[in-house]
């Protein structure tokens, strides 16, 4: 007897659909993880100094998910703002919405879903941690309008990258000490640092757009203003680890940062794009060096005491 054969037949429209599942992708930066690192490095430094150097594995969890469900929202929602302007940038004219890959109203779509996810995270937090998270939506959904009106819209971005600072003491603690706005305050001032080298990056064009940022507000004095910041946020840094009584671990990882943020200002020195965006991507490096300095801390703390 003849063995039976089984035809696998695929939809007509598979490949469309795959397609378009993979400018959904694009449109949610998930092809581009670097926005996910910055925003997941700050919050696991609060997640570990909140518990002490041993989080809630639940509560990590519903963090970790929620960094990738926030970015993923932003993305959609920033490029479904600059549909108009986009196309008239060279870093951004091939996004999914400016090449005409995804309609606006698909894109909304996608937010809408993303912000129900986001509400089934929030909802398994305690309410300290849920009133935060209403604002944390509120940020989410004004900075992508709000670089039309005011020069400094990376401050907006820094808040709302942060404010899960706030979210993960209130969700591990129930409350929000001084210590978790002062993390949430070092968190604001590194994205002001990194977002400024990313907007460096279309300066020229944003300046033709009307779009505006601190790139364009610094002006010449540009770097300068950043290696000020980058001070401060060292400053911020190690008021951190005195106020969390800190050790050589974490102190060391703060000379790391230093050095890095020195690198930094020497990639983008002739303030090419290219080099400034290469600062910007090199960034994620100082929230990790942090972080790895915080877990050595409460991993070896009792040997060296």
């Amino acid at each position: 007897m003849d063995k039976p054969t089984h035809k696998i037949t695929t939809p007509v429209n598979a490949p469309g659909f795959f397609r378009q599942l993979q400018n959904y992708v694009q449109l949610m930066r998930l092809n581009q993880p670097i926005g996910v690192w910055l925003l997941l490095w700050p919050t696991l430094w609060a997640l570990w100094i909140a518990g002490k150097g041993h989080p809630d594995g639940g509560i990590f969890l519903v963090f970790m998910l929620g960094v990738i469900i926030m970015r993923s929202a932003g993305c959609v929602l920033n490029d479904f703002a600059d549909r108009n302007i986009d196309p008239y940038v060279e870093r951004t004219r091939n996004r999914p919405i400016a090449s005409g890959a995804v309609a606006p109203a698909e894109a909304l779509t996608l937010f809408i879903a993303l912000a129900l996810i986001a509400v089934g995270l929030a909802a398994m937090l305690n309410r300290p941690a849920q009133l935060l998270a209403l604002i944390a939506a509120a940020l989410t959904v004004l900075y992508p309008f709000i670089k039309r009106f005011v020069s400094i819209p990376q401050f907006v971005l820094g808040a709302a990258f942060g404010w899960a600072v706030p979210m993960a003491f209130a969700a591990q603690t129930g409350e929000t000490p001084q210590i978790a706005w002062l993390v949430f305050g070092t968190a604001l001032i590194w994205a002001v640092i990194y977002d400024t080298f990313y907007a460096m990056v279309d300066r020229e064009d944003d300046l033709k757009v009307g779009v505006k940022s601190t790139a364009i507000l610094f002006g010449d004095a540009d770097l300068f203003v950043i290696g000020s910041l980058q001070l401060l946020m060292l400053a911020a840094l190690t008021l951190v680890g005195k106020m969390a009584e800190f050790g050589v671990w974490y102190y060391g990882s703060v000379v790391i940062a230093a050095i890095l943020m020195a690198y930094h200002q020497w990639l983008a020195r002739d303030r090419r794009p290219a080099s400034c965006l290469n600062a910007f991507l090199n960034n994620h490096y100082v929230g990790m060096i942090v972080f790895i300095g915080i877990v050595l801390h409460y991993t070896f703390a009792t040997n060296l005491s």
